[in-house]
Order: C-alpha cells, then sequence, then structure tokens
C-alpha cells in the first residue's frame, strides 16, 4: 500500500512512522511546516522537504531576524502553499492512502485538496488537545466540523477523542486507541528502574502554559513542607512561568528539599522517574499525557489531571493511582498528594496493579503489531473496491 504522510516535524510523528519499518508499505512524508530537515530515524520513508521557499536568496535568516515585516512581505510571493504542494505530490505519487496527523496542522490545510480527491482514503490521528481544547473555539470548531465528514479511518491516543469526533460527524471506522508515538521499548527503561521501596522523590511535571498547571502543584507542595520533608521533590522541563513562580515564593524558595530542573533529555526524564515513587501531572487540557504513561513503565505511583475523562481511561481512581477532577483546586491536591503519602500501601498496590494490567499495553513490539493490522486492514478493504 501506498502511504501519503501529512505531519509536522515531530519525535511523535518519528515513533510513530517508525512502526512502518519493513512493514511492505511504501511511504512518503511530506513535512507541513518545511523544517528542510532530513530525519535519518525514518530514514526508510521518502522526506518531502525544502518545498516551502521558491528562492532561497542571500540575507534571507538576517530579513527574518532584523526586518520581520519586510521578510513577511517577500514571503507573500517566495513561499509556496501546504495544499498547492500538497496537490503536487497527491497527483504524482499517486497515494493509496493519506494519512494526517493532527487536525489544524495536517487536516484543515489540504482538506479542499481531498475533497477533488474524494477517491483517495484519507486516515486521521488525533493527539493530545487537537480536539477536546480546540473544540471550544469556534473558529477551530468550523474546520473540525469540515473536515470529520470526509475522513474514512482514525487513530487517536483516547477513546475520548473517538466520542468527540462522533458528535461532529465522524462516520468513518475507528481504528483504535494508540500512545501517540507508538509504545515503549521496555528494554531501554529497565536499567533506569530503581526498588520501590528505594525511592524518595515527588516528581512534577514542571509546564505552565495554555494547558500546564505545574504553579498549582507548586502552590499545594508549598502549604506542606512539613509533610514533605523527607522527600526531594524534583520539577522537570520547567518552563520560566514556573522559575518566576518559585522566585516570588518565599515558602518555596525556603524549601531545602525542592529542586527545579529545566528542559532536559529524555534519558534524564527515564532515570528521575526510575528514582521517583510519586508522579504528579496537572493541565487543563491534554489527550492521553506519554509522560502518565511513562511513569506507569517506570513503576511510579501517579496523580494526574483528568480533563475530559481522557486519564480516567487506564488510571482508576484510588485503585491504580489518583485523578485531579479540578486541575485548579489547590486543596484537592494537597488532599491527593496527603493521601498518597499516607497510605504507602495504595501506592504499592497501586504500582503492582498497573505492572500487572497497565504496563503491557504499551510494549512496543504488541502496538507495533495492533497497529500494523490496522494498516492491513485498510489495505484489505482498499482491494475491495
Amino acid at each position: 500500500m501506498k502511504i501519503l504522510m501529512v505531519s509536522m516535524f515531530s519525535a511523535h510523528f518519528f515513533n510513530w512512522s517508525e512502526q512502518l519499518k519493513d512493514s511492505g508499505h511504501e511511504i512518503y512524508w511530506l513535512d507541513v511546516y518545511d523544517s528542510n530537515t532530513y530525519v535519518k530515524k525514518i530514514g526508510f520513508i521518502n522526506q518531502i522537504i525544502g518545498w516551502r521557499n521558491k528562492l532561497n536568496y542571500p540575507g534571507r535568516y538576517y530579513l527574518k531576524r532584523k526586518l520581520s515585516k519586510v521578510y513577511n512581505f517577500i514571503n507573500l510571493f517566495n513561499q509556496r502553499k501546504l495544499a498547492d504542494v500538497f496537490e503536487e505530490t497527491l497527483l504524482e505519487i499517486q497515494p493509496d492512502v493519506v494519512h494526517s496527523f493532527v487536525m489544524y496542522s495536517a487536516c484543515v490545510p489540504i482538506l479542499g485538496v481531498m475533497k477533488k480527491y474524494s477517491h483517495i482514503k484519507w486516515i486521521y490521528s488525533a493527539w493530545g488537545n487537537d480536539l477536546y481544547y480546540y473544540q471550544n473555539i469556534p473558529s477551530y470548531l468550523k474546520g473540525i466540523k469540515a473536515v470529520l465528514p470526509r475522513i474514512d479511518y482514525m487513530f487517536a491516543d483516547c477513546k475520548r477523542d473517538f466520542h468527540i469526533t462522533r458528535k461532529y460527524s465522524f462516520k468513518g471506522e475507528y481504528l483504535g486507541t494508540f500512545p501517540g508515538g507508538g509504545g515503549y521499548d521496555f528494554s531501554c527503561y529497565t536499567k533506569f528502574l530503581n526498588p520501590y521501596s528505594n525511592r524518595k522523590v515527588i516528581l512534577i511535571k514542571g509546564y505552565q502554559h495554555k494547558f500546564g498547571r505545574c504553579n498549582n502543584i507548586l502552590e499545594a507542595i508549598s502549604s506542606l513542607k512539613k509533610e514533605l520533608s523527607a522527600y526531594e521533590i524534583v520539577v522537570f522541563g520547567t518552563h520560566q512561568s514556573v522559575f518566576d513562580f518559585v522566585s516570588g515564593s518565599k515558602e518555596l524558595q525556603n524549601m531545602e528539599n525542592l529542586k527545579i530542573i529545566g528542559q532536559i533529555n529524555h534519558n534524564e526524564v527515564l532515570k528521575l522517574m526510575g528514582e521517583s515513587f510519586i508522579y504528579i501531572g496537572n493541565s487543563i487540557s491534554d489527550g492521553m499525557p506519554n509522560t502518565l504513561l511513562e511513569a506507569i513503565i517506570m513503576e511510579v505511583f501517579p496523580i494526574q489531571s483528568n480533563p475530559g475523562g481522557a486519564t480516567a481511561e487506564i488510571i482508576e481512581h484510588g485503585k491504580n493511582g489518583l485523578l485531579i477532577e479540578d486541575p485548579e483546586d489547590v486543596e484537592e491536591i494537597v488532599k491527593l498528594i496527603l493521601k498518597s503519602i499516607d497510605n504507602l500501601q495504595l501506592m504499592q498496590d497501586g504500582v503492582s496493579y498497573n505492572n500487572q494490567f497497565i504496563k503491557p499495553r504499551f510494549e512496543r513490539e504488541k502496538v507495533k503489531c495492533q497497529v500494523l493490522k490496522k494498516y492491513k486492514l485498510i489495505e484489505e478493504e482498499l482491494k475491495t473496491l
């Protein structure tokens, strides 16, 4: 089967598409924002890059930095539109199926072309905030409603998003719920695992932005100085707004066991998780958080927000984790932290349950096998047309 994938430059996309290596499918990737970067990791894929600018004229980067208005004016004439390049690629490649990752970057811009060539099947992968958050913004909802009736097949990282699409006239075939980047190779993680009884770290995701609400966790932490004095509290992937919040809080500044670190690589995150007994992630909108799945794989007890019920698809409150139902409610977070540290048995039982029933679902080869069956299903259905 010939597949044209349409996606931004993204580690999740690379991990997902890597599942198709040696699958027998002929695969192409159109980089929607044209990073103009060849990705060795997916070298088996025909990569369509370097398409954006008609002329790579001298001084372009200087203009972009120093004279943005001039740069933007020149771009009106010098930059090609994604829809035009997509249509040219479609006609040249003649794919059996187009697979778009994320609604507004890779579906909406090419909708007109996909309507024009209605005989070509279209797969859509929903990730993160793609539907749950943006359905509440009228201009985005308009695009969602326009695209979904044309979609033939759909993947998602949580079932919640499939139910949302049904509201907005998706009548195609749901291919299943899978992690956005495919599964996880457990052999890469084992070396970082410490015995649970030896762990003393409470690990916090440091996102504070349109969706992330790390500062609410820190506000809860600041009121538990005495109760948490025996533990090391580590905030990772920290945004500047979190550093600023800590700098403005005497209580947090005086917590000697609080460590705030910025962006770190994936192996460093895994190492931290392997030393942690509690993981806390908090946001007002998300799909199935990849860091939550990684915490489960690293055998950490999770406390996680539950926007739209997505997290509840794998976490049963009080059994294998704790759910933050209101990410803005600091008192709720305080109670959940106390509930966990006051009940070691709850956490140990939760981790044991996750190890037995949840973690195995995300093993790389297992997920890959399931995903390849879905592509094979599409291929077989195409033969009947």
